[in-house]
C-alpha cells in the first residue's frame, strides 16, 4: 500500500539500529513512550500516525498537533514565508504585529501586549519575570502537582517535579497551595461552597508568608490542571484567588501552554470557563499554537509591560516572533476557525464523553470521568468510595491500548 511505501522511504535505519543510537546518544533521562516496546513513527496525517511497518494508531495523546498532523495549510504557510524571508524581530515585519493583532483579539481587551518565545517553559519562565518585575517581589504561590516547564526556575515551582527531588527540592519563596480538586481534594463534590474553601487556603499562605516576610509576587496556575490529573477547578475559584493576590501586590499567572487555544470547546481559553469577571494578568501559550512549530507567547496588561520595560533592560529573544513563526502561528488560527475547531471539539468531546460513562456503568474501576470539550480524564480507582489511585492498572491499560 502507499502508506506502506512511505514508511520504508522515510526509515534510515531498522527500529533496532534507532533504539541502539538513541541509547548511545541521547540522554538517558529523555524517556520514550512505552519503553518495553517503543513505537517508531515515520509519517503522520490528521489524527493518525503511522509506524514503520505502515500499522495505523489513532493519536489520542497529543496536545500540540491541535488542528491536525501535517496540516496542508501550515506547510504551505510555512513553505511560503521560508522562501522569502526568516529573521529576527528587530527588524519591521507585518508577520509579527499581524499575529498580535489576531491572537489578542481572541482575549480580553486589557490584554494586548505580546512577547513571542519558542517554548511553553520560556513563556513560563518570561512571565515570573515580569510578574516579579511589576510587583517588585519574589515569592511564589503554584498549586500541588502543578507542572510549569523544564527550566530550572520553573522546576522551582513545579511540585510535579520538584518533589522528586526530595526534601531539598522546595524553595523558600515557593508556596504550594492545594490543587482545586473536587474529586480527589480536601474539599470535594459534597461540600457547599469548594471555590471559596480551595481559595481560603491561598489567602492563609500568604497570610503566612507575610507573617516572615515575605512578598507575593505571583500566583500561577494551568487554567485546569493537565499534568496533576486533569483537575477542572470550580468556577468561581480564579476569581477570589486574584481578590486575594491583587490585595498582596502580586499578579495572577495563567497558563494556557496545554488548554489554550479552543481545545475546551465553547470558549477560545480555558481560564474564561471561570466566567467573564476573570481575567488573569499574564497569560502564557505554547504547545498547540504552532502545531508542531516551536513557538510560544506571553500575554499582558500595558501596565505589566510598560514596568518591565522600565527596568532599563532590553527584552531580545533571538527566534521569537521571527516571520515563519508568525506565518505558522496565522495559519494555526485561521484553520482553528475555518474549519470550526471549537464546535468539534464540543461534538467529539460530548461523545467521547457519553461513551466513557457507559464504560463507567460496567466497570467499578473508573471512579471518576471529568472534562471540557478534548480534555477528558478518566480516572481510574482500586476502590470507589475510598477514591484510591489503582496506578498499575492504569499502567496496564495504556500498554493495552497501544495494541
Amino acid at each position: 500500500t502507499a502508506s506502506l511505501v512511505q514508511g520504508s522511504m522515510s526509515e534510515l535505519f531498522s527500529k533496532q539500529q534507532t533504539l541502539e543510537l538513541r541509547r548511545k546518544h541521547i540522554g538517558p533521562s529523555c524517556k520514550v513512550f512505552f519503553s518495553n516496546d517503543p513505537i517508531k513513527i515515520v509519517r503522520a496525517q490528521g489524527q493518525y500516525m503511522f509506524d514503520e511497518n505502515g500499522e495505523k494508531y489513532l493519536d489520542c495523546i497529543n496536545n500540540v498537533t491541535h488542528i491536525g498532523h501535517a496540516h496542508p495549510e501550515v506547510t504551505k504557510a510555512a513553505v511560503k514565508q521560508m522562501e522569502l524571508l526568516n529573521t529576527n524581530s528587530r527588524f519591521l515585519h507585518d508577520n509579527l504585529v499581524q499575529y498580535a493583532k489576531r491572537l489578542t483579539a481572541t482575549l480580553p481587551d486589557a490584554l494586548s501586549v505580546c512577547y513571542f518565545v519558542n517554548s511553553g517553559s520560556e513563556a513560563n519562565d518570561l512571565a515570573l519575570r515580569l510578574a516579579r518585575q511589576y510587583s517588585g517581589h519574589q515569592d511564589v504561590i503554584t498549586l500541588d502537582n502543578a507542572y510549569h516547564g523544564h527550566l530550572t526556575s520553573l522546576i522551582d515551582i513545579s511540585p510535579y517535579k520538584f518533589l522528586q527531588l526530595g526534601k531539598e527540592g522546595k524553595k523558600e519563596f515557593v508556596h504550594v497551595a492545594p490543587s482545586p480538586d473536587i474529586y480527589r481534594g480536601k474539599y470535594r463534590e459534597d461540600h457547599p461552597d469548594p471555590a471559596s474553601a480551595y481559595a481560603e487556603d491561598v489567602r492563609r499562605i500568604i497570610q503566612e508568608a507575610h507573617k516572615k516576610g515575605r512578598k507575593i509576587a505571583a500566583f500561577i496556575a494551568e487554567s485546569m490542571q493537565s499534568c496533576g490529573g486533569q483537575v477542572i477547578p470550580p468556577a468561581g475559584y480564579f476569581q477570589k484567588v486574584a481578590e486575594y493576590v491583587h490585595n498582596a501586590g502580586g499578579v495572577v499567572i495563567a497558563d494556557e501552554v496545554q488548554v489554550g487555544f479552543g481545545r475546551v470547546g465553547k470558549h477560545f481559553w480555558s481560564f474564561q470557563l471561570q466566567g467573564e469577571d476573570f481575567v488573569p494578568d499574564i497569560v502564557t501559550m505554547g504547545k498547540p499554537i504552532g502545531n508542531g512549530h516551536p513557538m510560544s507567547c506571553v500575554v499582558t496588561t500595558r501596565e505589566i509591560a510598560e514596568a518591565f520595560g522600565g527596568s532599563g533592560m532590553e527584552y531580545f529573544n533571538t527566534f521569537g516572533g521571527n516571520p515563519v513563526s508568525c506565518a505558522i502561528g496565522l495559519a494555526v488560527l485561521d484553520v482553528i476557525e475555518k474549519e470550526d475547531l471549537r464546535a468539534n471539539a464540543v461534538k467529539v468531546g460530548n461523545y467521547l464523553m457519553e461513551l466513557l460513562d457507559e464504560q463507567k456503568e460496567k466497570h467499578p474501576l473508573i471512579g471518576d470521568i471529568r472534562g471540557v470539550g478534548l480534555f477528558i480524564g478518566v480516572d481510574l480507582v482500586k476502590d470507589r468510595d475510598k477514591r484510591t489511585p489503582a496506578t498499575a492498572e492504569a499502567q496496564h491499560i495504556i500498554y493495552k491500548l497501544k495494541e
